[in-house]
């Protein structure tokens, strides 16, 4: 996917029956079009970046008004930062065409600059003044999180959209809930005798559960079998039909029922189509931010409006945070759009980390599967700029440094049957380590060094406070001793000195081991068999219980936390 052209271009897919590997994606490269179009990510490569780069090339080079894209992301948050940094790019591109075309250099160091400068000049003077309306009509693009644009379609569809103006959204109805609840359950058992022990707790566990999953297919089939299971699901089933139509009798609207109305709309059917028919009109190409928190009911919304009949959809998104089901996300509706997509492509640079630690985390998560063959760990590359380490001074040299504590040390709360770590007991750890850390950190006055994208050092900053035997004066030397008071308290309640904050959980055992020597990894071994106790000369060794990170093949460097007890990295 490397060619320069101006035209839409379908980008190549694998053959039938094919499970191809995804292809570097540049943003320079060919366009996506025509069907559905799949970037993995991963933290560090660009996402944000290649939406905005994407929008401003749709708008430059295939001439699309601002207006006929759609761009939607998941959080409200994220859609002000989206929505700003599109249109910084936008301005960025014009301003450096609008330069080129005056004699000027144009933002010689901008990749998507030089790309669309790289025209005939009537073509050039065309993209910039598509980007110079774009930018007027701004105010006119639809960057949207899903459900603010699922809502904004609901509306725009007028009754078909089943939904009416007067709605209040709301975010919690448990009230609701609790209310129907006690209705159902009084109405059920308030003359008849209980014989099931069915009882009001039961009642509302179930309703919870209903309500935390609209969508879902409540089992077994409905029946008139008056036993335990029967009447369960009868009370499920009457529990959804009682919060729809008490929702709908006060004009209530929750996000989830957004979602699934509009769904309801897309289906199949003459309502649907002509449902489906506006939408296409309405927008050429939609980018999806964060397609990885994508649960089935929005995954359907998209592929129902703009997976097929013309339309572009580009999903970006990194596949090994699909598995969170905290965040909301649903590892099989990531699986079944990656089985539906016509076209699969990769970010593969890292922009934000440093080489060395990217070569610690291939050694650790290499061929290493989230659950599925498709949701696998995909090594990257760091970019120029990054190769050679940009932190100089710190402390410690290794990129990524290893974490553990013994469940005999007495720092973590244990569980009393599995013995593994309580979270809130590991989390007051891990924040006392990083913040110790931290402290030691800023102590050895690092420099901070700011590279250009071809690697070349533009800036030289030295962080933290004063060295030893160095005179802070003034507001300077205030900040200094309260850092150093900061840093004893600290270090004396947590008892650590070089020690970074990673994470607690049990360890591996010795196969993981094997693996970390064979992948280069200079120490391991020891690792994951030795852990030293510098206040114990070496002495003590024992089964590790902790945590473990690990550095590339530059070296390991372990700590274990002593008592009060200054400790030193094992290399």
């Amino acid at each position: 996917m490397s060619g320069r052209g101006t035209a839409l271009t379908e980008a190549a897919a694998p053959g039938e029956g094919e499970v191809a590997e995804p292809l570097p994606f540049e943003v320079c490269g060919d366009l996506p079009t025509r069907g559905m179009t799949l970037l993995q990510a991963s933290a560090g490569t660009g996402k944000t970046f290649t939406i905005a780069a994407l929008t401003t090339r749709y708008v430059a080079e295939a001439g699309l008004p601002i207006d006929r894209l759609l761009v939607i992301t998941f959080t409200r948050m994220a859609t002000g930062e989206l929505r700003e940094r599109v249109r910084d790019r936008l301005v960025r591109a014009h301003d450096g065409l609008a330069d080129i075309l005056a004699g000027g250099p144009g933002h010689d160091d901008d990749e998507l600059v030089r790309h669309l400068a790289d025209a005939l000049r009537p073509e050039v003077e065309l993209r910039c003044a598509r980007l110079a309306k774009a930018i007027a009509d701004f105010d006119a693009a639809t960057i949207e999180t899903t459900h603010g644009f699922c809502l904004q379609v609901l509306y725009g569809l007028g009754t078909a959209g089943d939904v009416d103006r007067e709605v209040t959204l709301v975010e919690d109805v448990s009230d609701v809930l609790k209310e129907v609840v006690d209705d159902l359950y009084l109405r059920r058992f308030a003359g008849t005798p209980n014989l099931i022990d069915f009882t009001r707790d039961e009642a509302m566990e179930i309703a919870t559960c209903v309500l935390g999953r609209p969508d879902a297919e409540i089992v077994p089939p409905l029946s008139g079998d008056q036993d335990k299971p029967g009447i369960r699901r009868r009370f499920a089933h009457r529990v959804r039909q009682e919060m729809d139509r008490r929702k709908r009798l006060r004009k209530m609207l929750t996000y989830d029922d957004i979602l699934i109305r509009l769904r309801d709309t897309l289906e199949p059917g003459p309502r649907g189509a002509a449902a489906r028919r506006r939408l296409r009109d309405r927008y050429d190409v939609v980018l999806v931010d964060e397609f990885q928190d994508t649960d089935p009911v929005q995954w359907d919304i998209m592929r129902e409006a703009f997976g097929q009949g013309g339309a572009t959809l580009v999903l970006i998104g990194d596949p090994k945070q699909a598995i969170y089901a905290f965040r909301g996300a649903d590892v099989h509706a990531y699986l079944n759009a990656r089985s539906a997509v016509q076209s699969e492509w990769t970010l593969d640079v890292n922009w934000r980390s440093d080489a060395g630690l990217l070569e610690a985390f291939d050694a650790l998560f290499a061929g290493a599967t989230l659950g599925d063959a498709g949701i696998a760990y995909r090594t990257i590359r760091a970019a120029p700029a990054n190769e050679a380490p940009r932190l100089v001074g710190a402390p410690v040299e290794a990129p990524l440094r290893v974490r553990i504590v013994h469940a005999d040390d007495g720092l973590v709360t244990l569980t009393a049957k599995k013995r593994e770590p309580q979270s809130d007991s590991a989390r007051k750890v891990i924040a006392r380590d990083v913040a110790t850390e931290v402290v030691h950190l800023l102590e050895a006055r690092p420099e901070v060094i700011t590279r250009s994208r071809d690697g070349h050092d533009l800036r030289r900053r030295r962080r933290g406070g004063a060295r030893a035997g160095e005179q802070p004066r003034g507001d300077r030397a205030r900040r200094a001793a309260r850092r150093r008071r900061a840093g004893g308290h600290r270090r004396r309640r947590v008892g650590l000195r070089h020690s970074p904050g990673a994470g607690v959980a049990p360890a591996p055992g010795g196969a993981r081991a094997a693996h970390l020597a064979r992948a280069g990894v200079v120490g391991g071994v020891d690792l994951f068999r030795r852990v030293g106790r510098p206040d114990r000369g070496d002495r003590r060794r024992g089964r590790v219980g902790g945590a473990a990170l690990v550095a590339p093949p530059l070296g390991v460097a372990a700590a274990r936390p002593g008592r009060r007890l200054p400790l030193r990295d094992r290399e």
